[in-house]
Order: structure tokens, then sequence, then C-alpha cells
């Protein structure tokens, strides 16, 4: 057999594609044009609206809600520790604090702000010691028993010369108290402490009381220690991100938008759960006793006047809730629902926003001829207000095509939750199906949004037609976007590794005290839990690592663009030499006929 006649290069001019064109040769493009105009102006209008709609509803929230119930708790009348009145008194003590987990679960009990059916009253310093009222003292008076002996545990306004006995039957003062620390603003008690001897609680009940409370609030003195380890060591956590953040420019500046919408999001959902007025009602501890059954019990009251002398012991006039009547409380799951679209809407912007600049950035790095010459001054200052005033809306149709996506997947996610329990096989596959496709679904559109934010960073089209002429060209290079793809993941990952693997290794020998000679201004601190501080310094390096090499993926992802349009445009020759770098002309094999900087590019 002869030999085969080498084959022609192929020339992708010659033949048509299904994936479109390939790009024209343009004596005119220089990079990222500048004479555009707005694009996706409907969806830029319609963003702006929603956006007006979201401070609308903030403002709402901020006129109706009251997010002081949740940040200080209230006594047995409905005031709050910490403030106005209560100023010098913080901390919240229950006279009961197993009734809390006597009468429901701990859960019940943390939903409804950590109430339950026990007085409750605001103090300056949670009780030290363990203490209960002796037979002797029944007979004395409060003001003998408490306050001379610095007990200030009772209700606000009960005489001194009350008998100690009819206070603890009305239920105005404790009967016990327990050595507690405060956590949550509250005074709960240590797990070790002496178990008082009162009829009205047996030892089985405190045993599972105590265990269950300090188990599900995570133990108390864990609580407290975490506390005090990053009380400790907060400077030096912060000491493997200070360095780094000078050359984390704008991702620091996305980091901060970010920081803006989770925080507003925040605030206005915590002010629309609160929205409402407070509603008190008529409570006693034991309705049974005799003299109770005249009283119409959880009927309104006043909190400013307290029963007194009524034929029901301990009768009081208790806070209950908030009234869910009202036009903002009828509508609060809509404007709930509202806020979480905006919460996505936002974040996704910002992050399509940064995208963006950055590659307009770099787009005018490698569409410059003659380097670093014909780099602008001020390239990612340009491409940032180049974005905002003409490509808003842009950014917000992709950003919007994105959140209905992950707002299906977060819908998906709760059914799933509540059908957790269901034996059906059919039905948790075919939920396994629905969740797998949405998840490739919101790859694909991620990878499909990155690609034409970097098509209208560079010739400002709108989203659409952006989108498509991006998948085009990858589609015309779909073996070298296979290859590049495998390759940057591969570099990131064991970049990522690098930087936060040496942060944690670094961290574990320091919080630990095995680095001996640093001197004083560098000793380790005294910790309860060394892991504590290590693990935070490992997220914070892997949040950091995360936004310089996203920096450096959107760079790469720019460049393998332009390059492959590059490709396209030109061939090197005198009258279409290649924009690409001499490093890269001389990995590909291909050369310019005009040395670049040599002379000037032909018009």
């Amino acid at each position: 057999m002869g030999e085969r006649p080498l084959s022609m290069p192929h020339s992708p001019h010659l033949s048509p594609r299904p994936s479109g064109k390939p790009a024209k040769y343009d004596p005119s493009f220089r990079g990222p044009i500048r004479n555009r105009s707005c694009t996706d102006i409907i969806c830029c209008v319609l963003f702006f609206v929603f956006i007006l709609g979201y401070i609308a509803v903030g403002l709402v929230a901020w006129v109706y809600g009251d997010p002081q119930q949740v940040l200080y708790p209230r006594n047995s009348s409905g005031a709050y520790c910490g403030i106005g009145e209560n100023k010098d008194k913080p901390y919240l003590l229950y006279f009961n604090i197993f009734s809390c987990v006597l009468t429901t679960n701990i859960i019940a009990v943390a939903q409804n702000g950590l109430d339950c059916p026990t007085p409750q009253v605001c103090v300056s310093s949670c009780p030290a010691v363990s203490w209960t009222v002796a037979t002797n003292q029944l007979s004395q008076t409060v003001g003998q028993v408490f306050y001379a002996a610095n007990r200030s545990f009772c209700l606000p306004g009960v005489p001194g010369d009350m008998p100690v006995h009819q206070s603890l039957s009305q239920e105005l003062c404790p009967s016990f108290l327990l050595p507690s620390s405060p956590a949550l603003g509250r005074c709960f008690p240590w797990p070790n402490s002496t178990v008082p001897e009162v009829p009205e609680i047996s030892n089985t009940s405190i045993s599972q009381g105590i265990s269950g409370l300090l188990d599900s609030l995570n133990a108390r003195d864990i609580s407290v220690k975490i506390f005090e380890d990053f009380a400790q060591s907060w400077y030096w956590i912060l000491a493997a991100v200070g360095q780094m953040m000078s050359t984390l420019f704008y991702p620091l500046v996305t980091f901060v938008l970010l920081l803006v919408c989770i925080a507003y999001w925040a605030m206005t959902a915590l002010y629309l759960a609160t929205s409402g007025q407070p509603q008190y009602v008529l409570w006693a501890p034991n309705v049974s006793l005799a003299g109770c059954e005249k009283v119409m019990m959880n009927t309104s009251c006043d909190p400013m006047n307290q029963p007194v002398n009524s034929t029901c012991p301990g009768l009081m006039c208790v806070f209950q809730g908030y009234l869910s009547t009202g036009l903002v409380q009828r509508s609060l799951f809509n404007l709930q629902i509202y806020g979480v679209l905006g919460l996505f809407w936002t974040i996704n912007w910002v992050l399509a926003l940064g995208q963006c600049v950055l590659a307009g950035a770099f787009a005018s790095f490698y569409w410059a001829f003659h380097k670093p010459r014909d780099i602008p001054t001020f390239p990612l200052s340009s491409a940032f207000i180049r974005t905002l005033r003409y490509h808003t809306g842009s950014l917000a149709f992709g950003a919007l095509i994105l959140t209905l996506v992950q707002i299906a997947r977060a819908i998906l996610e709760y059914i799933d939750h509540k059908l957790r329990g269901a034996q059906n096989p059919v039905a948790r596959c075919i939920m396994c199906c629905f969740k797998c496709c949405l998840w490739c679904l919101e790859k694909f559109i991620k990878f499909l949004n990155r690609n034409a934010y970097i098509m209208i960073a560079i010739y400002g089209k709108n989203f659409c037609v952006s989108a498509k002429n991006a998948f085009m060209l990858l589609m015309r290079n779909i073996v070298r976007v296979v290859v590049l793809d495998k390759v940057t993941d591969l570099l990131l990952f064991f970049g990522k590794l690098l930087v936060v693997g040496g942060v944690g290794v670094l961290s574990f020998f320091f919080f630990t005290g095995r680095i001996q000679g640093l001197g004083k201004d560098f000793e380790s601190p005294q910790l309860n839990y060394y892991w504590l501080p290590i693990m935070t310094s490992i997220m914070g390096a892997y949040v950091i690592a995360s936004g310089f090499f996203s920096v450096f993926g959107m760079c790469v992802d720019t460049l393998f663009l332009c390059f492959l349009e590059d490709l396209e445009r030109n061939d090197g020759s005198l009258d279409r030499p290649y924009y690409m770098s001499k490093a890269l002309l001389k990995i590909l094999g291909k050369k310019n006929e005009v040395p670049s900087g040599d002379k000037k590019r032909k018009k």
C-alpha cells in the first residue's frame, strides 16, 4: 500500500460547524469595546423596582418589628432584662428551671423564647451557691431571709415585711437557688450542683431535667469556655488573615457587599418575625387550688397592674406572645418569601458583578498588543464603572435565572425533609432524580453565566447573545475546554490544600504550645479547647484561599476565551498577528511575523 497523503491543516473558516461560525478578523478590535450601550434594560428596571420593594419590606419590618424579644430575655411581667428599668439586671433567673423541661421538651421551649411556666425575674448576677429555705425561716419575713442576706431574687415589689411562707405560696420568691452561670442572658445551673430537697421535685425529674437542658444547650461549661477561648485567641486567629487581605482587594469588596446583603436580609427577617403587639394574660402556677376556680385564666390583663390580695395563690399577669392580627402579620409569610428571593437575587448579582469586573480587567490585559504599554492605567476601576453603568440589567438577568433554580432546589430540599419518614422507595427515587437534575442544572447555569459575563465584559452585548456566543466558542474548542478545566481544577485544589493545610498545621503547633522560644509577645494563650481557634483559623484560611483562587480561576477562564478568539481572528501574519504573549506563542509553537513591541500594528 502506498503512503497516505498528508492532510492539509483544517481551517475553521472553510467548513460550517453546528456550533456556529468562528469569529472573523476585525482590524478595529482592541479588546473590551468602549462604545457600548445599556443592555437588558427591562431586567434592569425590574431589578431596581424589586430592590425598592425590598427596601420597603425592610422599612415595614423596622416599623412593626421588635427584635429585643430575641436579643434580651423577658421576665414574668414582660419587661426586658438588661435595658430600661432593668439596665443593671441583665440576667434572667427561673424560680424552678426544671419545670421548663418537665412540662414540655426543650426544643419547644427554645422555640418559645425559652419561656416556661415558672416565675422569672431579672437579676444583676446569677446565684453563686446552693441554698434552700429552711423550716425555721418560713415564719420570718422576706426582708430577713432574702434582702438582708443579699438574696435579691424575689419579684419586684415584694414587701420586706411579708412572711416567707406567704411569698412562697404565691411564688413571689424562690424556694431554692442553684449555683448558676449566665448563658444566652439566662442563669443556667451547674451540672454538678447539689440537688435541693423540695417536695415538688423528685430526684428522677431533676436528673432528667439537668441532663436534657444541658445537652440541648451544648453544656453550660462548654459554651462559656468557648467564649473564653475566642476572647483570648481572636488576635492570633486574625494574624493567617491580616497579611493576606492586602492581596485580595476585589474579593474583599465582594465580601463586604455579600456581608451587606446577608446582614440586611437577617435584620429584615428578624424584625418581621418579631412584629406585632405584646399580649399579656392572667396565669397561676396551680389553677386547681382553692380560690383559683373563680379567676378567668388566659384573659388579657395589664402588666403594670399586677393582681394583689387575690384569692388565687401566685396569680400574675404574664407575657404570652405577640398578636398575629394586622395587615403586616397576615402578610408575614409573603413578606418573608419576598425577603428570601431578595437574598438570593442580590447575592447572585454581587457575585456576577465581581466576575464581570474581573473579566473586563483581565481581557484588557490580554488584548493589549504592546504589553504593558497598551494596558489601561486603572483596568479594574474602569471595568467596575463600565459594568455598573451599562450592564446592571444583564447581570440581574443572569442572577435571576440562577436564583430561580436555587429556590427550586431549596423547595425540593424542604419537601424531601418533610417526606423523609416515608417508606415509599418509588417516591424517594423520584425525589432523588429531581434533586440530581436540579443540581446539574444549577452547575450548568453557573458555568454558562460565568462565560456569558466574560463576553459581556468584552463586547458589551446583552446576556442572551453573550451566553450564546460564549457557548458556541467553547463548543468549537471542546477538547481544549475539557483539558483546561481539569488542569485548572487540579491546580486550584492543590493550591487550597496547601494554604489550608499549612495554616492548620501551624495553628495546631502554636495553640497547643508546641512552638517554644517565641518570646512573651508570641506566647500561645491558655485555652480550654485548643481545637476551637484551630478550626476557626482553618475555616478562615479556606474562605480567604477560596477568594484568592477564585480571582485566579476567573483570570484563567477570561484569558482562555480571549485565547480561543485570538486563534480564530488572527493567524500570526504581518496583517493579523496574535495578541497572546511571547511565552504562550513559544508553548504553542507559533510566532508572529512582526515581533511584539518592534513595529506598530497595522490598522
